[in-house]
């Protein structure tokens, strides 16, 4: 989807995880949850959630909701038995959503107040935003286990979540100095700087990101070629392999880019752009293969 789905579905790690505990513990319900718009309750087990948020209907899938869920938005293409609509997360539509008899509706951000309309409708509405950090990834998990009485697959799903991170995070190859990432979200030269998920996972695998030096103070600067051509970095991460066709050849083929140590190295990343926008389970994935990278860098002795 390019950019545009990325600046929404990444904003910056001001977002905040959304709350965690409520007033009940397990899967006894009524529950009670801290959402990012505020308390919100669930006086039984959801039978019929939909799901207007990517992330999160990855989330319900994977802490074992997923035959409770009876739509998602048309961005949800994970995983791919999730029930896809025409439901809009950007424009949600209180008619449409309350068509499917809902008892659960899990939002990443209250557009246009769409969790107090709902609630009007005695629809529980969890606003669950994008994550600021990998403890957010964690929260939410546990969040959305406990508010679909799947609290013990949540917990299981978070320490294998988790471990993996972890496993990752000590292969890391050690260097002599701080490698330099560019994290390329279309190819306008949109990035992202340490102030989102993105680029907290990238200051986790001890990278430093080219994009924090770029003047203003949008989390998601519009960069310039001369700008990632002068930076030189040893790693670019392309996030617009699926809208946009990018790989190394192509990023290659600019002009001036062939410089670049990170494509004199061929250290040029190209992953699945949902997964670099969304801060699902999946994010273990995309940091696996930007180590896979780190490691055959180190390797080379590049």
């Amino acid at each position: 989807m390019g950019f545009g789905r990325a600046i929404v579905l990444g904003l910056a790690a001001s977002c905040g995880p959304s709350g965690t505990s409520g007033t009940s513990n397990g899967d006894t319900f009524p529950l009670t949850l801290n959402s990012a718009a505020g308390r919100v309750t669930i006086p039984h087990r959801p039978a019929r959630i939909v799901s207007l948020s990517a992330t999160a209907t990855e989330d319900l899938f994977a802490v074992g909701a997923g035959s409770q869920v009876v739509a998602v938005d048309k961005y949800s293409d994970y995983p791919a038995n999730a029930p896809v609509t025409s439901l809009s997360g950007f424009q949600p539509s209180v008619e449409a959503i309350a068509g499917y008899r809902p008892d659960l509706v899990v939002v990443s951000d209250d557009t246009n107040g769409i969790a107090g309309q709902l609630g009007r409708l005695s629809i529980p509405t969890l606003v669950e935003p994008p994550a600021g950090d990998l403890d957010g990834v964690y929260a939410q998990l546990d969040q959305l286990g406990r508010a679909t009485g799947h609290a013990t697959q949540a917990a299981s799903t978070v320490s294998n979540l988790r471990h993996q991170v972890r496993s990752i995070l000590e292969s890391v190859p050690s260097t002599n100095r701080p490698l330099s990432v560019y994290h390329e979200l279309d190819q306008t030269y949109y990035s992202a700087t340490t102030h989102t998920f993105i680029g907290q996972v990238y200051r986790q695998l001890g990278l430093r990101d080219i994009a924090d030096s770029a003047p203003g103070s949008n989390p998601y600067p519009q960069l310039s070629s001369e700008y990632v051509i002068s930076a030189n970095p040893d790693l670019i991460v392309l996030a617009d392999t699926v809208c946009c066709s990018q790989n190394l050849v192509t990023v290659k083929a600019r002009p001036g880019w062939s410089s670049i140590a990170a494509v004199k190295n061929g250290a040029v990343v190209p992953v699945e752009d949902e997964i670099a926008s969304e801060w699902g389970p999946r994010i273990a994935q995309f940091m696996q293969a930007v180590v896979s990278e780190l490691k055959a860098l180190h390797s080379s002795g590049a």
